[in-house]
């Protein structure tokens, strides 16, 4: 004997899809892809900004190279960066700081992935504060967010992370 059953798992609320969604896209990227392939649900969750904010980027030594040349994954990674995602906007923080010299801009950028609390990002910014010779105000502030990285044990994580970014040619934001 068989019981035939539906499944009413595609009328669940958007809010339980979206939770869903942000817990497998903080896997992977490729788990978000099978995730958004499976419903139509799936898919719309799929598109929040939330979600383009929390999903998991690889480093950026382990990301393909042809991501650089592929128009989708570009256009992917710009909507993630519209969304505010705070690792790929403290990568394009550094591009512009280091290799495009740009200070002005590059620090502002750093005061975003900064304040959702991105660990690299507060060690970047606090060094740059601190090689301030013009404003001991700001010197204050980066020796703050040195010492708040300091006491959670953090600061040698984030000089790997920012060595491993700067010293990777794949960067391919623009």
């Amino acid at each position: 004997m068989t019981i035939d059953r539906f499944s009413n798992i595609t009328f669940l609320p958007n809010d339980i899809w979206v939770a869903i969604t942000i817990k497998v896209a903080s896997n992977s990227i490729r788990d978000l892809c099978s995730l958004r392939m499976t419903c139509k649900a799936a898919r719309d969750a799929g598109d929040a900004d939330i979600i383009h904010r929390s999903i998991s980027i690889p480093p950026s030594h382990a990301t393909p190279w042809w991501w650089c040349l592929n128009s989708e994954p570009s256009r992917f990674f710009d909507r993630c960066m519209a969304a505010g995602h705070p690792e790929l906007l403290f990568r394009e923080a550094l591009q512009k700081l280091f290799i495009r010299h740009n200070e002005n801009v590059g620090l502002q950028m750093l005061n975003s992935p900064t304040s959702t609390g991105h660990a690299a990002a507060k060690y970047t910014l606090s060094m740059m504060l601190l090689l301030r010779t013009d404003d001991n105000e700001e010197k204050q502030k980066g020796l703050e967010l040195y010492r708040e990285l300091d006491a959670v044990g953090s600061l040698a994580d984030c000089n790997a992370m920012c060595f491993s970014i700067l010293t990777t040619h794949r960067l391919c934001l623009t």
